[in-house]
């Protein structure tokens, strides 16, 4: 292969994995890319859930200010979170929704039950903020906000406290997060069919590449064929690097054309309706070089081991060592990584792992492992050469389901 290849032309049968069970169902025949992912009932329940949890915490207001989850309690979907936005959640009563003017007509079409506080361009969204949160709030009343969350800044939060000194304020940031740890049966669903998204996806970028061929053009068909097979954009582009470039962990393709002998890392998720699945796979160019095949054994072992231990009742840190001692046994040396997973699922840019917070599948680890948690393990290894295979996996009542497919023994290509 000397150059770029022809375009490819793709197929997307719409055909779904069986279901293993039926708490876990497959995809849908058909998703409305358009409409409510989720059904009233399911929305209300969410709200009564975190609600619950505020006066637990002794919480008259909640200020959230993710995107995900606006999304998450009232289906929220655009991108416009670039400009403040709020949800202000009272124990009682509609939740109100500040964000810019502009915003007025996404905001009637998405999410009707919900009051509107709008500001304009060049206004103070803190003012409108706190008179919404001056109504919603007895006095004396405490508050909890979000403060952890991106989208918020300090200085737009400084301004709000400010504005009402006569509350009290406290960090609720893990407070809607613990919410969205464990995926309902519909949220299941919407990850599957990303899975389905991704490995599509996967396999036309393993299919591009070769000799002489652009990280570029990898890149323009992987996009393309995430489009194609009923994706959204993703909260964080496709990773498409050279593995001379493996260890520059958040960059993405160039205009370099590949070599023989080369390897090329592929890391991407697919997107519906906020929900991801990513995964990533190591490909080399013609033939491998020496210690390629070592390293993807070891990364598969550990991929294998750690899929093994995810199970419910376990401990993140349990999940990590069978990861490392697995990879020790092909290799001889411990791995050094800083995590081998983490929770992902609902993303908005510019990640899809949900927010600032990574909960990750580390050597110190305590966090107790649910059946509906979803992860991207990801088993990294950098002897004797870089390599990496990752899949988004389901915990499931029984065990570890893999939800993304592609090859994942040593793979070349012309």
């Amino acid at each position: 292969m000397t150059g770029d290849p022809p375009p490819t032309t793709l197929a997307f049968d719409g055909a779904d994995p069986a279901p293993s069970h039926p708490e876990y169902p497959g995809t849908p025949d058909a998703l409305d890319l358009l409409g409510s992912p989720f059904s009233d009932q399911e929305y209300r329940a969410r709200l009564t859930a975190l609600r619950a949890a505020m006066r637990r915490r002794g919480l008259a207001t909640l200020v959230l200010a993710s995107p995900e989850n606006a999304h998450y309690l009232l289906g929220l979907d655009h991108l416009g979170h670039f400009a403040l936005t709020l949800v202000v959640l009272p124990l009682d009563g509609p939740p109100v929704v500040v964000a810019r003017s502009m915003e007025r007509h996404t905001l009637a079409a998405q999410v009707p039950s919900a009051r509107r506080a709008l500001y304009g361009d060049g206004r103070d969204p803190a003012r409108v903020a706190a008179r919404v949160v001056a109504e919603v709030t007895p006095v004396g009343g405490t508050v909890g906000v979000e403060e952890r969350s991106m989208a918020l800044p300090p200085a737009v939060l400084s301004r709000l406290r400010a504005r009402l000194p006569e509350l009290a304020w406290v960090d609720a940031s893990a407070l809607p997060a613990r919410r969205r740890l464990v995926k309902s049966p519909a949220e299941v669903a919407l990850v599957r069919r990303a899975a389905r998204v991704s490995g599509t996806a996967m396999g036309v970028a393993l299919a591009t590449a070769g000799v002489g061929v652009s990280e570029r053009t990898v890149a323009a068909r992987v996009h393309g064929a995430m489009t194609e097979a009923g994706g959204q954009q993703p909260g964080f582009v496709p990773l498409i690097r050279s593995v001379d470039r493996l260890s520059q962990e958040h960059v993405t393709w160039r205009e370099h054309r590949l070599g023989a002998g080369e390897g090329l890392f592929v890391e991407l998720s697919g997107c519906v309706h906020r929900y991801h699945a990513p995964m990533s796979r190591t490909l080399y160019c013609g033939s491998a070089p020496s210690g390629a095949a070592r390293a993807a054994e070891a990364a598969l072992s550990g991929l294998r081991a750690a899929r093994e231990a995810l199970a419910p009742g376990v401990r993140t840190g349990e999940v990590y060592r069978a990861w490392a001692d697995a990879v020790a046994r092909v290799t001889g040396h411990r791995p050094r990584r800083h995590h081998c997973g983490y929770l992902t699922g609902l993303g908005f840019p510019p990640s899809w792992v949900g927010g600032a917070s990574v909960l990750g599948v580390r050597a110190s680890g305590r966090t107790r492992v649910r059946a509906g948690m979803v992860f991207h393990l990801m088993s990294w290894v950098e002897r004797p050469v870089g390599h990496v295979v990752s899949d988004t996996v389901l915990v499931t009542p029984w065990g570890c389901e893999a939800l993304t497919e592609a090859p994942r023994e040593l793979i070349t290509n012309g």
